[in-house]
Order: structure tokens, then C-alpha cells, then sequence
């Protein structure tokens, strides 16, 4: 899947969340100075920037299938190899990397299986795949409050909790269904403060993801009925959203 909308406008809505997530995902997937990885699915960057600040440039590699955020790495992060293209064909040789890593992004895969299968592929024997994907579908995800909104007033909307490793388990058994033995799983969870109520909300209105494509295809009555019921669902401002992903990883 690709994102037609501006790195800022990712970054401002996900970023938030996936800038906390990047560093105990990486120490997770155990990314150790004088390994090279790989980020899959990099988007704008935040997990690539902090691979760059472990390894060093020349260590790290990044693809991804919007060409936006391609080069917004290529802008935030010098030296690092960023290519185009997708999880399920990675333009990469094998045995190419000690990680490949893949934050929140096996649940936009085309084919979660091949993407993870691909992973695997391009890392070394010895070497380590992990990944992680958002909670969509526990209730403890960074969306949880919007989608039970959401379902406040059109029940019939649908949600991420669908999506590709969004429930307890999913990612493992994806893993192990793209060959991967001895899968670990664990979940990770991070806290965001928002100061404001309108802190939280305006990026949703941004058109990214399937929460932003929902919002955008609202009218404006519809729309201020949603961000009404939003604001009744979370406590008063300031608050914090605790944002929980499942986690996995296994050797290659």
C-alpha cells in the first residue's frame, strides 16, 4: 500500500506515535552497533533515523513504496541507501543484512506472508527479522478512541482491527507461515501527552491511513459530530494515549 499524502502530513499524524515506539522496538530486535539492517516500509523515516543513529549511515538501508517519503529519507538522512519499491519484491540480493526490520507496516503489506517471507530472504543466517504492528484490534492501539467514536455514530464503519497482525498472535502466525522459525512475541506500548484536545484531533483531518480517508469523506456536519464525540471520549486535556503494538521477531 502506498500513501498519497505529504511526509509532514504522516509524520504529524503517525509520527507521534511511531517516534516513541522506534526505540524500544529497535532494542527488541536486539540492533547492535556494527550490524547492518535494513527498514522496511521506512515511510518519512523515524525508525531509519534511529537505525542511522546505532549503525551509522552506511549500515542502514530503507525501501518504500511512496515516493514522497522516499525523499523525505533521502533528505533526513544522508548517505543512507533508499530505494523504491515494496515489501513483497525487496530490491535487495540475499543474505544482504544482520536485521530487517519493519515498523508498523506488515498490516499495509499487499501480501503480509510474501513481505515477511521477502524479510527473511534478504537477511543472513545468524541474522534476525522483526516487526511490529499496532494494536487495532485489542483496544489498546494509538486509534482505539477515534474508532470506538467512529462506531458511536456509524456503527457500520470499518475499522483497522481487520488489518494484518492488528489481533493478539497474527504476526507470529504470519511469520511462521512465510517460513520463520522460533517466532518471539511480545507487546510494547508507549504514552503520548497531548496538551490540547485539538492537538489530537487535527491530524486526523490530514486524509492519511484509513482513519484520515474516513475523516475526508465526511461532510462537515458529520465531521463536527465525530470530533464532538471524540472529545467526550477522552479526559480532559492535557491527557496521554497509551499506544500498544505486538511485537515479534525471530532468527533466520
Amino acid at each position: 500500500m502506498t500513501f498519497d499524502v505529504t511526509a509532514d502530513a504522516y509524520d504529524r499524524f503517525m509520527g507521534r506515535f511511531s517516534e516513541p515506539l522506534a526505540v524500544p522496538f529497535l532494542e527488541y530486535g536486539q540492533v547492535r552497533a556494527g550490524q547492518d539492517a535494513l527498514d522496511v516500509g521506512c515511510g518519512p523515516g523515524a525508525l531509519t533515523v534511529r537505525l542511522v543513529q546505532r549503525l551509522g549511515a552506511a549500515a542502514v538501508a530503507a525501501v518504500d513504496p511512496s515516493a514522497s517519503f522516499v525523499e523525505a529519507v533521502r533528505a533526513r538522512c544522508p548517505g543512507v541507501d533508499v530505494r523504491l519499491g515494496s515489501a513483497e519484491r525487496l530490491p535487495f540480493p540475499d543474505d544482504a543484512f544482520d536485521r530487517a526490520v519493519a515498523q508498523l507496516v506488515v498490516h499495509f503489506m499487499a501480501d503480509p506472508v510474501a513481505g515477511l517471507a521477502e524479510m527473511a530472504r534478504v537477511t543472513r543466517p545468524g541474522g534476525l527479522v522483526a516487526a511490529c504492528v499496532w494494536d487495532h484490534a485489542g483496544g489498546s492501539g494509538p486509534l482505539t478512541a477515534f474508532w470506538a467514536a467512529v462506531h458511536d455514530v456509524d456503527p457500520a464503519a470499518p475499522d483497522e482491527a481487520a488489518l494484518a497482525g492488528a489481533r493478539e498472535g497474527h504476526l507470529a502466525e504470519l511469520c511462521e507461515a512465510a517460513g520463520l522459525r522460533h517466532v518471539e512475541a511480545t507487546t510494547l506500548t508507549v504514552p503520548v501527552r497531548f496538551t490540547t484536545f485539538s492537538a489530537w484531533w487535527e491530524p486526523f483531518t490530514l486524509g492519511v491511513g484509513p482513519a484520515g480517508a474516513y475523516v475526508a469523506r465526511l461532510d462537515d456536519e458529520r465531521r463536527e459530530a465525530l470530533r464532538a464525540r471524540c472529545e467526550r471520549r477522552l479526559p480532559p486535556a492535557p491527557f496521554a494515549v497509551r499506544a500498544s503494538a505486538w511485537c515479534v521477531r525471530a532468527p533466520v
